[in-house]
């Protein structure tokens, strides 16, 4: 027999339902709600509009870091023994979900005057999110989220518009745009990206801004990370607007999110922040607990999705973890339309230098594995560990998520982070931190130490020969692993040359294949060699097309070239290099002379 509480009949009768009720349309229902002291049937009568499921009001009166929707009623979850009928199942699914905070754009714009209270509470709503559930949630205004709607439905048009001219064929098709890029005549884009990357771009630096001063930093304090605003003239963005689509027929998590590279145990954002915007749902994220909830369930295009990456996590010392996400196959089966989503990358320059400086001199603890570190070192590192965790098998899987946490490399620590050689002058300075290099030279010329920014005595400063040796014994490693087989530096060259220039765009732009290329660090350069700049997306302009000369060889496949024009010296990938081949198809090699300019 069920036992009538009559005290609560009353209560129920006046109260309002709860922002994560289910009305149903019945004219008279029955609604039973699980509460600790016993079962209630509050049986509505034909005077009232609608029933409602309702979940148990929660006892803790909620934090101010867990008021998070600022424009919408907060979603409660209901308990695991919550009784509900199996009709309802498909809420239930929906309600595992936590809350994510959602944030008005306008709430988190830079303004000049004094902090007022929507401000504040945007930032502490949009920090507490993504200190619980490592997502957040930002709503953009009337004229952005029409702009975002038809960016969706241009990029859905395009990718099955392609299809159709390529013969029909299912699959992911992925489109990336950067800003200042010239398009050639055989690269279009889909309508819209200028837009869409001048919205996106905007609500990611105002969500930068905001979890700035959460950390109380200036709001600017990472601004010199990023790319002048506007673009200076023939210059490309480092950010990336990535527009994809993913029909039914797909339902493995290759990719669909348009991030790095993807697996069992999701991905993780390389960048500083990443905004996600999609149709339909399909974003999986994992929490600080571990457990994996969809993240993007209910929202519409004018709602992003909010990410932070493994630079700013770096850059904040640890304080904004990177996030790790994933698509939900089992989402992108149950849309038969398809998935079309659009994802912002908010990425530093790849000469800006990741330092922890302001966090140290805002009060925070700085653990000793943060050192300075180049961003093109850093991304060098990360592809080197994706690369190693992509050629394992699946029983391996573990070994990525040790990879995948904070602490630095071998690689990076034996490294200078400025020029990235290897640390064979390792030197102690009078704080008792050490450095070689580039930033032993930038130490000494600014008399402060770049970690614990303790003034350092020059005279006094001693060589640590166990780093030096530790240096040398890994970079020896390299080289015997490397270099130790003739023929595989054969092979490897070879390869290189057979590697069709016109086809190389295509990784970036076009459809993705089941078996991709795995890319591992390769020398097909020697020292000396006389080569021309081809450039990629992060050369700069009057680089490209130029000829240079390999002066010395760098980790992860990078050297430092000397222009013959104009005699400067710059450090670059092998991918942005191209051999210089003379009429009768012999390799032109420098001597161990001076190469003159010669024009041709």
């Amino acid at each position: 027999m069920l036992t009538m509480h009559h005290h609560h009949h009353h209560n129920t009768n006046n109260q309002q339902p709860s922002s994560g009720a289910t009305t149903t349309t019945a004219a008279a229902t029955t609604t039973t709600t699980a509460t600790t002291t016993g079962i209630i049937i509050n049986n509505s009568s034909s005077n009232n509009n609608s029933g409602s499921l309702r979940s148990p009001t929660p006892t803790p009166t909620p934090t101010p870091l867990s008021l998070a929707p600022l424009s919408t009623p907060t979603v409660l979850r209901n308990p695991s023994d919550h009784a509900i009928c199996d009709t309802m199942a498909a809420v239930a699914v929906t309600s595992s979900s936590p809350c994510l905070a959602r944030v008005r754009l306008s709430e988190i714009a830079l303004y000049d005057g004094v902090p007022v209270a929507p401000y504040l509470r945007a930032v502490e709503a949009l920090s507490g999110s993504l200190m619980r559930h490592n997502a957040a949630v930002i709503e953009l205004g009337s004229d952005d989220a029409a702009v975002m709607r038809c960016g969706l439905e241009a990029a859905r048009l395009y990718f099955r518009s392609k299809a159709q001219l390529s013969g029909g064929k299912g699959g992911r098709s992925v489109y990336m745009y950067r800003s200042g890029r010239a398009l050639e005549d055989w690269d279009s884009s889909p309508p819209c990206m200028a837009d869409i990357f001048r919205c996106m771009g905007k609500a990611s630096r105002a969500a930068l801004c905001a979890i700035a001063r959460h950390l109380r930093l200036r709001s600017d304090v990472f601004n010199h990370l990023l790319d002048d605003m506007p673009l200076p003239a023939n210059e490309v963005s480092s950010s990336v607007l990535v527009a994809s689509y993913s029909n039914s027929s797909i339902l493995n998590v290759k990719g669909s999110t348009g991030g790095g590279k993807p697996g069992i145990n999701g991905e993780i954002e390389k960048g500083l922040l990443t905004l996600f915007s999609s149709d339909s749902p399909g974003v999986q994220v994992c929490d600080p607990n571990g457990r994996w909830y969809l993240a993007d369930s209910g929202l519409s295009p004018g709602d992003l999705l909010l990410l932070t990456g493994k630079a700013l996590s770096h850059t904040t010392a640890g304080l904004r973890p990177a996030a790790s996400y994933r698509a939900s196959s089992e989402y992108l089966a149950n849309n038969g339309g398809g998935r079309a989503s659009l994802a912002f990358r908010l990425m530093p320059q790849g000469n800006a230098v990741l330092d922890c400086s302001p966090i140290a001199a805002a009060g925070h603890i700085i653990p000793q594995s943060y050192v300075p570190i180049s961003v093109s070192q850093f991304m060098d590192d990360l592809s080197a560990e994706e690369d190693i965790l992509c050629s394992r098998s699946d029983n391996d899987y573990i070994a990525r998520n040790n990879l995948n946490t904070e602490q630095p490399s071998l690689r990076s620590v034996l490294s200078d982070p400025l020029s990235g050689a290897f640390l064979e002058d390792a030197t102690f300075v009078s704080c008792g931190h050490s450095f070689g290099g580039l930033m032993l030279r930038r130490v000494i010329e600014m008399s402060r130490c770049t970690l614990c920014s303790q003034e350092i005595a020059t005279g006094a400063m001693i060589p640590n020969i166990a780093l030096r040796a530790a240096a040398a014994a890994v970079k020896h490693e390299d080289n015997r692993r490397l270099f130790h087989n003739a023929a595989l530096r054969k092979r490897r060259k070879e390869l290189g040359d057979q590697i069709d220039p016109l086809r190389r765009p295509t990784r970036e732009n076009g459809d993705i294949g089941e078996d991709g290329m795995i890319r591992g660090v390769q020398y097909p350069f020697s020292v000396n060699e006389k080569v021309v700049i081809k450039g990629n997306r992060r050369t700069p302009e009057k680089f490209v097309g130029k000829e240079a000369v390999i002066t010395s060889q760098c980790l992860n496949g990078w050297y430092l070239l000397k222009i013959l024009e104009s005699g400067e010296n710059v450090r670059l990938q092998y991918r942005s290099l191209r051999k210089i081949q003379n009429p009768f198809g012999i390799e032109e090699r420098c001597s161990s002379q001076p190469v003159q300019n010669n024009s041709s």
